[in-house]
């Protein structure tokens, strides 16, 4: 059993708290309130809007050292929907990382929607977690909390390939938001 800290009570939250606890994994779901409960987790989820990473990472830097630090975020201009806000030779992650040098940061669940991590499925297909990072133990690890909540998991490679996922997550949510695909679904992998 792993014990995982989640950051963030919104839909994808809720949905990672689900998968976790359905693979009989020890959950903590935490608000982003800075005087809140420690972070107790092995691995930390940040389950938070990219423009509130920043302040979580700020009020709880010192609680995430040592830990698996979990990044979702999809860092999109979220006023006009057209572009990233990283730069174009970076990503969220590698933002986040930069900023954790005592954690080992790992990129995944941007391109699923919270709808198909709670159901499990997109259209006929188990629902893909793709999962970036550096350090392979730790992507085992979330693998396998991924994997004994029902889902698939996929090594997507180097957390620099947290740019095409960040690209991914941003293509997804801009045909959504443009009711191109529904909120409830997107793209499926076939192995």
């Amino acid at each position: 059993m792993t014990s995982i800290s989640i950051i963030g009570t919104g839909n994808m939250g809720q949905a990672i708290a689900s998968v976790a606890a359905q693979g009989g994994h020890d959950v903590q779901q935490l608000g982003t309130d800075a005087g809140a409960t420690a972070v107790t987790g092995e691995i930390v989820v940040l389950a938070v809007p990219y423009p509130a990473v920043a302040d979580v990472i700020s009020a709880r830097r010192e609680q995430f050292a040592g830990r698996i630090v979990v990044d979702i975020t999809n860092p999109l201009d979220f006023a006009t929907f057209d572009s990233l806000v990283v730069p174009a030779d970076s990503s969220a992650a590698a933002e986040i990382a930069a900023k954790l040098p005592e954690s080992t940061v790992l990129k995944a669940f941007n391109t699923t929607f919270a709808g198909t991590l709670a159901a499990g499925n997109v259209g006929a297909l188990t629902t893909t977690v793709l999962v970036a990072g550096d350090d392979a133990d730790a992507k085992a690890t979330l693998v396998g909390v991924i994997e004994s909540g029902g889902l698939d998991a996929l090594d997507a490679g180097s957390l620099k390939r947290a740019r095409e996922l960040e690209a991914v997550g941003f293509l997804q949510l801009t045909l959504a938001a443009a009711e191109k695909i529904s909120w409830t679904g997107g793209f499926g992998i076939v192995s």
